[in-house]
């Protein structure tokens, strides 16, 4: 197994586990939130698609699919097209309101952009140097192991998120 089939199955399992998540959740239980400070599930799907497209398409040397596919103009943000929540305030949060349909959507085109470019490496691209502002500087690997371990991590609290309000539902 090369280095970039384990990247696109990691790439690959993040959608799936996102769908589970949000899958049939009505706008109530997208924007709901376990306390005031709370990410929402609207917020949580956003964010994984905006991180991964926002992070991958510099990398790929390609635009966001965020602009270049309509997606900032359907979802109607208050925000800059930049934006991919990173230092969201809660106020900010509570702005992302999109129906499942369109969350998941989103994040089905930002997943197919990054496996796309990650079927075009080989295992030495993941030994460039991509940003020398850390110590130490920070390959293509670091950098695509990075976006993975935080798309995970928000794919948790989103899977924890809903069972919590399907079981608070009833």
């Amino acid at each position: 197994m090369q280095a970039k089939d384990v990247l696109a199955d990691g790439f690959g399992r993040i959608e799936d586990l996102v769908r589970r998540a949000v899958e049939g959740a009505d706008d109530t239980a997208l924007t709901r939130r376990l306390d005031p400070d709370a990410n929402t599930l609207a917020w949580l799907a956003w964010h994984i698609a905006r991180e991964q497209d926002g992070q991958i398409a510099p990398l790929a040397g390609t635009e966001q699919v965020w602009t270049s596919r309509g997606w900032s103009t359907r979802f109607a943000l208050p925000f800059d097209d930049s934006a991919i929540g990173y230092g969201h305030t809660s106020d900010e949060v509570a702005q992302v309101v999109a129906p499942a349909e369109l969350l998941l959507g989103y994040l089905a085109d930002a997943t197919a952009a990054s496996l796309a470019y990650v079927e075009r490496l080989a295992d030495d691209d993941l030994d460039v140097v991509v940003d020398e502002s850390w110590n130490p500087p920070v390959t293509l690997g670091v950098r695509l192991v990075s976006v993975l371990g935080d798309a995970f991590e928000h794919a948790g609290q989103a899977a924890y998120l809903r069972g919590v309000l399907d079981r608070t539902a009833r």
